[in-house]
């Protein structure tokens, strides 16, 4: 069934929105954050602010769009990055998608800074932020999954600590909303969920540190350094050694 077409209302109504959510992007990196208000928008697009108000009533809402919004690019620059690789070659996959994280936040700091640098003062993320927020991660759980799937995976080195009773009940609570990411809980365990989530913060943490001034004086080979994190989490994983250079996520556009 062909889909309806959008009334010239509609059309009008989502250019605005991209044209605001546009403008904004640009202030942010000006004025940063807190800087940002919905009259400063206005004055660059050369049009009244109740024009605008009809479609962001207030800056907090502004800056909604503007968390969705950068969250979305990432996820799809990630997931453009990781499809352009063979879905069997798990372990170069989950490479990929740490680099091509790495590439998007050094290619857009200011954004960056927005989704993990320092919260807006008076600014509480509302629910609409929290499944865009999860693309990366979501990501990283389809490739442990798609390796189990296909019988990829290898023995991973034994644990020094299994989870205790606390990360346990994480665990649970973490598989239990893969559905509403796409995914099977029974193709990842317990471990699987946490080790995962573990990768997603070793990422970010890395990202953050390298963008935020952190490595200075220490690590001057920030890609290596992240390539080198992956590699590691991979094999905790279970998912296979990986000879020679991971696959460049620069193949796809920022």
């Amino acid at each position: 069934m062909s889909q309806p077409v959008p009334s010239a209302r509609d059309r009008a109504r989502a250019a605005m929105i991209e044209d605001v959510i546009a403008v904004a992007r640009r202030q942010l990196g000006r004025v940063g954050a807190a800087g940002l208000s919905v009259r400063s928008v206005t004055r660059e697009l050369g049009i009244s602010a109740s024009a605008v108000y009809r479609y962001f009533s207030s800056r907090d809402h502004l800056l909604t769009a503007l968390i969705v919004d950068a969250y979305e690019r990432l996820g799809a620059f990630v997931i453009a990055a990781d499809e352009a690789v063979p879905v069997e070659d798990v372990t170069r996959r989950w490479v990929t998608v740490w680099l091509a994280a790495r590439d998007w936040g050094v290619a857009h700091p200011h954004e960056y800074a927005l989704l993990y640098g320092t919260p807006v003062l008076g600014y509480a993320a509302p629910q609409d932020t929290v499944l865009p927020a999860t693309r990366v991660v979501a990501r990283l759980g389809a490739i442990v999954a798609d390796a189990h799937r296909l019988g990829l995976r290898t023995d991973p080195p034994e644990a020094a600590d299994p989870p205790g009773a606390g990360l346990r009940e994480d665990a649970d609570r973490i598989r239990a909303s893969l559905p509403r990411l796409g995914l099977d809980p029974a193709e990842v365990s317990a471990e699987d969920a946490i080790d995962v989530v573990r990768a997603w913060s070793e990422l970010f943490g890395a990202i953050s540190f390298e963008l935020f001034g952190h490595f200075v004086g220490s690590i001057d080979h920030p890609a290596e350094n992240l390539e080198a994190l992956a590699r590691a989490r991979a094999a905790v994983l279970g998912l296979p050694g990986l000879p020679g250079a991971a696959a460049s996520a620069g193949t796809v556009t920022v």
